[in-house]
C-alpha cells in the first residue's frame, strides 16, 4: 500500500428524514436508513445541519467541518469560512416540492449569510418515461407572479423527459422539483436554503410545509433558460477515461467508469468521490457502491482497480 502524507477521507454519511422519502437508500446502497422515509444520504458534507464523521485513520471521529477549520492542507489551504459542496443521494419516493435557490447575494442578505445553491444532478435511476420540473413558462416576471399567486401550477411549471445517465445543472433562480421514483446523486454548494413555491397541498403533522412565495418571486430567473441548456446524457461515455461533466464559478463534476486499472492525478485542491455502481479498489483500500471519500490536497497518483461507476467533483481554482 503506497504511503502518502495525507490519507484518504472516508465518511460515515448523515441521513436524513423527508416525508418524501423511502426505503432505497438502504435496499439500493445498504445504508442503515432510520426509517421508511428516509430521502437523502448527505454523502459528502461539513454543513451544520449535517456534519459528516470520518470514519477511520488518523482523523477517525473528527468531523470534516473540524478538518476544514484545523487542517486546511487537506484542501489545499483553500479560503473560506466553510467546506463549499455538499454531495447527496436523493431517493424521492414521492414528488419533492416546487422550489428554487437564491444565489449568494440574496442568500447572504436573507438567510443570515448562508452561502446561495447552485447544484447539479446526476440520474441514478427513474421510472420509464419520467419527468422533472426544471423551469417555467412565465414570459414576464409579472406573468410569474400572476401565475403563481393564482395557483396556476400547470401552466406555470415546465416539465421535461429524463432517463437514467442525464446530468442537469440546475442554477439559482430556476425552478424545479425531482419527481417519484427518481434515484439522484446531487452536487450542490455547502447551502440548506430553499424556497418552497408549491407542495401540492401536503399535511406535515396536520399542517401543510411553510411555503416561501415572497422570496421565490424575488428570486426566480424570467424568462428561464431552455431544456437544451439545461440537460446531457452520461450513458455512453468512454471506459476508463476522466471525463469533465462541468465546469462552474462554484464547482467541477467528472464521471469516471472504471473496468479495470486507472491511474488518476490528483491535482485538485481535494478530489470529492462518491462510488455509484459496482467495487473495487484504491491504493488497496476497498470500494464498494455507496462509499463517500475524498481524496485530499497532495495525494499523488491514485491507483485504482476494479469496476467501478464514479462522480467527482471539486472547487474552481
Amino acid at each position: 500500500m503506497k504511503q502518502t502524507q495525507q490519507p484518504i477521507l472516508f465518511l460515515q454519511p448523515q441521513l436524513k428524514e423527508n416525508i418524501w422519502g423511502g426505503a432505497r437508500l438502504q435496499t439500493d446502497y445498504g445504508y442503515d436508513i432510520p426509517s421508511s422515509h428516509t430521502g437523502e444520504c448527505w454523502g459528502i458534507s461539513a454543513h451544520p445541519n449535517g456534519d459528516d464523521t470520518i470514519k477511520e485513520g488518523i482523523y477517525a471521529g473528527k468531523k470534516l467541518s473540524e478538518l476544514w477549520q484545523e487542517h486546511r492542507s487537506l484542501f489545499g489551504n483553500l479560503q473560506g469560512e466553510q467546506f463549499p459542496l455538499l454531495v447527496k443521494i436523493i431517493d424521492a419516493k414521492e414528488d419533492l416540492s416546487i422550489q428554487v435557490h437564491p444565489d449568494d447575494t440574496y442568500a447572504a442578505a436573507n438567510e443570515n449569510g448562508s452561502l446561495g445553491k447552485t447544484e447539479c444532478w446526476y440520474i441514478l435511476d427513474c421510472p420509464k418515461e419520467a419527468q422533472l420540473v426544471v423551469g417555467h413558462n412565465a414570459g414576464t416576471r409579472q406573468e410569474l407572479e400572476d401565475m403563481i399567486l393564482q395557483g396556476r401550477w400547470d401552466a406555470l411549471i415546465r416539465k421535461i423527459p429524463i432517463q437514467k445517465g442525464d446530468f442537469i445543472q440546475i442554477d439559482p433562480g430556476t425552478v424545479h422539483a425531482i419527481t417519484s421514483g427518481c434515484l439522484i446523486l446531487e452536487t450542490q454548494q455547502s447551502s440548506d436554503v430553499t424556497y418552497r413555491v408549491y407542495d401540492y397541498d401536503r399535511l406535515t403533522d396536520g399542517k401543510p410545509r411553510q411555503l416561501h412565495i415572497t422570496q421565490s418571486i424575488d428570486v426566480i430567473t424570467v424568462p428561464a433558460k431552455s431544456v437544451g441548456d439545461s440537460v446531457k446524457n452520461l450513458s455512453n461515455l468512454t471506459e476508463n477515461e476522466w471525463h469533465e461533466v462541468i465546469a462552474c464559478p462554484y464547482y467541477r463534476v467528472f464521471k469516471l467508469n472504471l473496468n479495470g486499472s486507472y491511474s488518476l492525478e490528483q491535482k485538485y485542491p481535494f478530489l470529492n468521490v462518491s462510488v455509484l455502481e459496482g467495487s473495487g479498489q484504491v491504493d488497496g483500500h476497498p470500494l464498494n457502491k455507496g462509499d463517500h471519500l475524498i481524496l485530499p490536497a497532495g495525494y499523488g497518483i491514485a491507483r485504482l482497480q476494479g469496476e467501478m461507476e464514479w462522480i467527482a467533483s471539486t472547487v474552481m481554482q
